[in-house]
């Protein structure tokens, strides 16, 4: 009879813990998920003027893509065995950490609140490319940094022009030299890794 007893009582412990782990686990990867929600809910609470509503969101889009560059940046340097594609990745990391602390700054100054992690579709990201290995994994990461810097000149170039605030306006314009140039520097390391 003690031996059931002993025996439930582990078993209902194991399950617990087992329990308790998946609920951190879900919570974890919600409060992950959530991140850019939070802040985008949180401004639009803010702010009651539709331009200052999209700044706010021009800078959380901001934060969002600097986040995304530094951890698949990290990543490929981790991963990739290929000396261009590892020095592309570390100057994408460099750059957007330098990036990602001028709009926290920014944001900080504007009363905007921007997400402190990856969003769901980045993370997406993330496990895609971290499933790749060698040469298919460099070009990944390099059409993953094609695809997310084009989206990056388009989203600055509107912020650029749009604007109504002026240091909003300034930071933007401020950054496109720079995400051109990382443009340019990813077009030249994908055409290595294309013909490997």
């Amino acid at each position: 009879m003690k031996k059931n007893t002993h025996f439930s009582t582990t078993l209902f412990q194991a399950i617990f813990i087992l329990a308790t782990l998946i609920m951190t686990s879900c919570s974890d990867k919600q409060k992950s998920d959530d991140s850019a929600k939070v802040a985008a809910s949180e401004n639009n609470a803010k702010f009651d003027n539709k331009k200052l509503e999209k700044d706010a969101q021009f800078l959380v889009d901001a934060t969002e893509i600097n986040l995304e560059e530094i951890q698949l940046g990290q990543l490929a340097q981790e991963k990739s065995s290929n000396a261009d594609v590892k020095e592309l990745a570390k100057m994408m990391v460099t750059a957007h950490s330098n990036s990602l602390k001028s709009v926290t700054a920014l944001a900080k100054k504007k009363l905007v609140t921007i997400p402190d992690s990856v969003n769901a579709a980045a993370q997406d990201a993330y496990t895609q490319l971290n499933g790749k290995s060698g040469s298919d994994f460099n070009k990944t990461y390099c059409t993953m940094m094609v695809d997310g810097h084009k989206k990056a000149i388009a989203t600055f170039e509107k912020e650029s022009t749009e604007s109504r605030d002026m240091d909003i306006k300034d930071w933007s314009t401020a950054m496109l030299p720079d995400l051109r140039k990382h443009l340019d520097h990813v077009f030249a390391c994908q055409k290595k890794c294309e013909k490997m």
